[in-house]
């Protein structure tokens, strides 16, 4: 599911006294959350975490969404749930049936080659598994498949050898060839007689033959296909590109019940707003995956050549007031010769949004209906903490970058802060690594299966029929839990609690493109750039001297810059810095230790 086209973007100038840039797409019409509504009916195990966290429960702050909507992707995963548990439903009763129809003889036929390619496919799930795994997995698919067709292949024969027997001794086959006799032949295949003899194995107790068998599990890859079916038509229709933007026209949200529109409310209140609800284990929840965050400090001390001036006090929001405008001036093109060539430049830069946060603790509030997340709420809680310092409530500067159509979101958090006469800045990134490339090739699932031959279609069915089984047992385990745990639980009336888990970051996938390792690389830096300059320049101004911090900056920059496995710290800057253990990928950092990461 990927689009190499810009979402259009709306016209106008920019606001007075702010750099000319572009407006990133909404968070609930981008490519990023397209694909997790369309994940939520391809993995049903993302399917279920998102319901867990976001309606079971109810009492956790949702996390920060960046570039997409949570509550959209809530309200598709409990459509998706409602269609799944109807085909769930649907099967086992198919089995239920056969079982007591064929009295047992589908279940002992057909049981074991289905359990064994259930297995496989859980086996062969994780894609770059260990070499050993696959292969388990390849031999067991092998055996599985093996079994399935000797299966039904077996009660094709015993079909057409009891056909014959009975064919045999109604003299119908020694009078075929008699050619004298032909009028006879017709009148014998169809009399009544011979036709209840021939077809009686798939009425009554014929359903106990290999009839019954073959009967039940073209039911069984029926129903495969035509949940399938109904899957590639949703994609060509509300999550189509074209009409995924107008979440207004959106089915899912329509067919919400009471508990989701208070759930909905509540995500859409928290998770954009500038006041930031966590828990203590996961402040940065929703961020991403985080580089080690580097600091630096500096003592204050008047410049040299300000005479008998004693140099201006320094705080806080002074050193932001001169960070601010630098950032921001990244969304301006450079000069080109030609002026019409400026408007034609694509860089996410563009689309850089700078706004400022207030982290607040979770612990303390009784009722989720208290978290504050409106604007007055946010001004008065950034009153008091840009300057305090304090260690739950804290101020950030907030600057972020959607790229590859918020399939890669960089988000870097600047806090500064001055005691005792020095200057302290802290600097956390995290990176939000692409969607899972199943979810982003929904698209091409879909119109795969709709383009198919009707022979490719059947033989897709009957190759995923036999793990609709435990699929089915799965998806009904999932919601009677579910459905427990609200009724039972209590979640509706605890103590609130802070986000366990982001949606955006339990869809991402830990392997990214180099272009996009890249892309990381270069908003990291250019931003921090940007960020170290205007500390550079509001020290400056105010009469201290900038020596020392440009020269801590120069060697926590002088490093290597190592562009490969970016989520896992795999930026490293400073002399000291060492990239000193190596994942599966090749030439890929796992983990980075020492100077500026």
């Amino acid at each position: 599911m990927t689009q190499t086209t810009v979402p259009p973007q709306p016209p106008g100038p920019p606001p007075q006294g702010r750099p000319a840039g572009r407006r990133p797409v909404a968070p609930w019409a981008s490519e990023a959350g397209r694909s997790l509504c369309a994940g939520v009916y391809l993995d049903p195990v993302f399917r279920h975490q998102v319901i867990d966290e976001l309606y079971v429960h109810e009492e956790r702050v949702v996390a920060p969404s960046y570039g997409v909507d949570a509550a959209r992707v809530l309200a598709h995963a409990l459509r998706a749930r409602r269609s799944e548990l109807g085909w769930a439903v649907g099967v086992l009763l198919t089995w239920l049936l056969a079982w007591k129809l064929t009295a047992g003889l589908f279940v002992w036929d057909l049981l074991l080659p289905c359990l064994l390619l259930s297995l496989a496919a859980g086996i062969a799930k994780p894609r770059k598994g260990p070499a050993g795994t696959r292969v388990l997995a390849a031999v067991v698919r092998f055996y599985g498949r093996l079994l399935l067709v000797l299966a039904l292949v077996g009660q094709v024969v015993s079909i057409w050898v009891r056909g014959h027997r009975e064919r045999q001794d109604n003299g119908v086959l020694r009078t075929f060839w008699d050619v004298s006799s032909f009028v006879d032949v017709q009148e014998r295949l169809m009399s009544e007689q011979w036709r209840f003899e021939f077809f009686r194995d798939i009425d009554g107790s014929g359903l106990q033959s290999g009839w019954g068998v073959l009967l039940f599990f073209t039911v069984l890859a029926l129903l495969a296909g035509l949940q399938r079916g109904q899957f590639a038509r949703m994609m060509a229709a509300e999550l189509s590109p074209q009409k995924y933007p107008d979440p207004k026209n959106d089915p899912a949200e329509k067919a919400a019940g009471l508990r989701f529109a208070k759930v909905q409310r509540w995500i859409r209140n928290e998770q954009f707003s500038a006041v930031v609800l966590y828990g203590t284990a996961k402040p940065f929840c929703g961020a991403g995956l985080p580089f080690k965050v580097w600091n630096l400090s500096v003592e204050l001390r008047p410049r040299t050549d300000l005479e008998d001036r004693e140099p201006a006090p320094l705080d806080n929001e002074r050193v932001l007031e001169h960070v601010v405008p630098l950032v921001e001036a990244l969304r301006v093109p450079s000069p080109r010769r030609r002026p019409q060539a400026a408007a034609t430049v694509l860089d996410r830069l563009r689309e850089l949004v700078v706004d400022e946060c207030v982290f607040l603790p979770v612990a303390g509030l009784r009722d989720r209906y208290e978290v504050p997340c409106e604007p007055d709420d946010f001004q008065e809680h950034r009153t008091a903490a840009i300057e305090e310092g304090g260690e739950k409530r804290r101020h950030f500067l907030r600057i972020r970058v959607g790229g590859w159509d918020e399939d890669v979101v960089v988000t870097v958090f600047v806090r500064v802060h001055t005691q005792g006469g020095m200057l302290m800045l802290e600097v956390a990134p995290h990176v939000l690594m692409p969607v899972r490339e199943a979810y982003r090739e929904a698209d091409g699932i879909a119109q795969r299966y709709r383009n198919n031959s009707r022979f490719g279609k059947v033989v897709w069915a009957v190759g995923h029929a036999p793990r609709s089984l435990t699929t089915s047992v799965a998806t009904l385990g999932r919601g009677v839990v579910s459905l427990w745990q609200v009724l039972t639980a209590g979640h509706g009336g605890a103590r609130p609690e802070g986000p366990r888990q982001a949606v955006r970051e339990l869809a991402t996938d830990l392997d990214s493109s180099l272009f996009q390792d890249m892309d990381v690389v270069r908003y990291l830096k250019t931003i921090e750039d940007r960020v170290t300059g205007g500390v550079k320049v509001a020290l400056h101004e105010a009469g201290w001297q900038t020596g020392e911090f440009e020269q801590k900056i120069v060697n926590v920059g002088s490093g290597a810059t190592y562009v490969g496995e970016v989520h896992d710290s795999a930026v490293n800057f400073g002399e000291q810095g060492s990239a000193t253990v190596e994942n599966k990928n090749k030439g890929k950092p796992k983990r980075s230790s020492g100077g500026k990461q």
